[in-house]
Parts: structure tokens; sequence; C-alpha cells
């Protein structure tokens, strides 16, 4: 893996019919954001090739709302990505980046905001970004990393819907 796209999904509805939170939907503040930042981070040349995607209602339809930017890339739902730690998104983004340049996660906070956070404090990143990243990683951010051939992370980019 050459790049690594985290993507938190966009701004849901407070609850969902079902009462579950995983059946939350996008809120229109949501689907809009979502389809900007996919849009932003595109004009930008970060375009992934695989897409590993929470199956939680909100993060299917913040990828479909990015997604258009995106034309090329294949798709994956992985169900451990719901509500994932830090950890379990590294772990997974690190298997598909094995036989692909680009990944991107679309997934929930805590855990994109920790990796956020980890990466950039490995990359070592400057103190202001970091406490950036820490006070605040809202719906619809993004943060890009480049990695060396031995995996070290490098900031490329911290992205945050207009608003």
């Amino acid at each position: 893996m050459d790049r690594l796209i985290l993507l938190r999904h966009g701004k849901a509805e407070p609850d969902s019919e079902s009462g579950e939170d995983f059946d939350r939907r996008l809120a229109p503040r949501g689907v809009q954001e979502s389809a900007e930042m996919g849009a932003r981070l595109a004009d930008m040349g970060f375009l992934p090739q695989v897409a590993l995607v929470s199956p939680a209602a909100r993060a299917k339809a913040t990828w479909e709302s990015a997604q258009a930017a995106f034309p090329n890339a294949e798709t994956r739902f992985l169900d451990h990505l719901y509500h994932a730690d830090s950890e379990t998104i590294r772990r997974a983004a690190e298997a598909a980046g094995a036989s692909v340049a680009t990944v991107m996660m679309v997934g929930h906070n805590p855990g994109m905001q920790e990796l956020t956070i980890r990466l950039l404090q490995e990359g070592a990143a400057p103190s202001s970004l970091i406490a950036k990243a820490q006070r605040n990683f809202p719906t619809a951010a993004a943060a890009v990393f480049l990695f060396d051939a031995n995996g070290r992370p490098q900031f490329d980019g911290l992205f945050y819907p207009d608003r």
C-alpha cells in the first residue's frame, strides 16, 4: 500500500426507524458533504483502487455518495469495520494494500480518528496538526497518508468538509 485514505462517514440521522444504530441513515447534509469530499479527494488525485466500507447504513451511504468520484474503485463491505477500533481498521487496510497501491477506508469514530492521530504521530507530523486531529475529526472528514517501502506513514492531507 502506497497511500491510505481514511474517510469518516457523513452526518447521520440521530435515530433509525428500527431504533438500531447500525440502521441510521445519512442526513441530507451527510449526503452532500460525502459527495463533496469524494469530489475534492478525486480532484487532488487521491484515487483508491479499493474501498473497504463498514456495512452500517450511514457508511454505505457515504460511500455511495462519494463513489461517483471514484468510478474505478472496487468496493468491499466488511462486517468487522462496523465500529472497528484503530488497529482493526489498520490491519484491514494493510491486508488490502498488499495487492493495490491506494486503499480507502469508510468507517466510524472513534476508530477513524484514533488511527488518524496514530499515523500522524508515527509520521512525525507537526504537533499543531496532531492537536487539530485530536480536537476534531468531524463527519465526512478525510485523512490521507503515504507509506514508504518500510511501511512508515507520512501525512499527505487532512480535509474537513466545508460547513
